[in-house]
């Protein structure tokens, strides 16, 4: 390296502390960054001269020796600062990483509950209105995927309980009906005649020991209160039991468009569509695939 890349670096670092004020640890990052990749340029080519071209010989040298699309994207942060520094300076006219992208990052999926942690978070006992509250609200999560928002706008009118149905206003308010396990099913009823001693003041289907509706952080605690007290390893949230349903509905289905519907899911990075599907079709994939569905009151 020459002795005017080593002074433009020393630069470069006085830069990145200064006036972009970026704390040591990323400016000790940026700077190994840019000493792996310069190592990584053809002979002849060094920092102060490097090419659009040579760094995306780099990029896939550096894709091909195994890092992940993580470390590609600090890598590319870093010389990409760079080329900003020396278009300041004066040095190029040009920033000859712009527009250079490191593969997608795939999204890690939250982990779920298995199956038997779920059936042992469930079987809390009690008879008192908050344990059965709790426990008819945990059983809807798990039986039918909903959303928190979903399930705390709830009201009476928005279970069927004959057809083993719930009404639900998802985003963008559209309406979707989602099938309701047995288990889901006898917690609410055995919930429902606790609350007829409740006054309340709307029609809202959980609601507080004073009968407000039950808010959002208030579920959220008492989920998590469950979790502990029933000792699961996991913290247990209204999304991990939808993420739950869903994984658990895939994995005996396979159906990956029916599960989408029942979720009322519309992923726009995805390129498929999903399109509708019939409620029929939807009922029996549930019933077929739920592990505390209708089905089992047959046996």
């Amino acid at each position: 390296m020459t002795p005017q890349c080593q002074s433009y670096l020393q630069q470069f670092e006085t830069y990145l502390q200064s006036e972009r004020q970026l704390s040591a640890h990323t400016v000790r990052n940026y700077m190994y960054e840019l000493q792996r990749g310069s190592e990584l340029l053809p002979e002849g080519v060094d920092l102060l001269n490097v090419g659009r071209e040579h760094w995306q010989q780099v990029l896939a040298k550096l894709h091909r020796k195994g890092l992940s699309p993580r470390s590609l994207s600090l890598w590319l942060s870093a010389i990409k600062q760079w080329g900003e520094f020396l278009l300041r300076s004066g040095v190029i006219e040009l920033n000859p990483a712009k527009g250079l992208s490191a593969p997608k990052q795939a999204k890690p999926l939250p982990k779920n509950i298995d199956v038997d942690s779920i059936s042992h978070l469930l079987a809390i006992e009690g008879n008192d209105p908050l344990t059965l509250r709790d426990k008819a609200i945990m059983e809807l999560f798990y039986s039918s995927g909903l959303r928190l928002a979903e399930l705390a706008a709830l009201d009476l009118s928005s279970v069927q309980y004959d057809q083993y149905e719930v009404r639900v206003l998802g985003k963008g308010n559209k309406e979707r009906i989602v099938p309701v396990g047995r288990y889901a099913i006898e917690a609410i009823s055995a919930w429902l005649k606790c609350r007829k001693q409740i006054s309340c003041e709307d029609n809202a289907l959980f609601v507080t020991e004073k009968g407000k509706r039950l808010s959002h952080r208030s579920i959220q605690a008492r989920m998590s209160k469950w979790g502990q007290e029933q000792a699961l390893s996991m913290r247990v949230h209204p999304h991990k039991l939808r993420h739950s349903f869903a994984t658990h509905m895939l994995e005996s289905s396979a159906d990956l468009r029916a599960v989408q519907e029942l979720l009322g899911h519309e992923n726009l990075s995805t390129t498929q569509i999903y399109t509708s599907l019939d409620f029929q079709h939807l009922a029996k994939v549930y019933d077929n695939a739920h592990p505390r569905a209708k089905k089992q009151q047959d046996k």
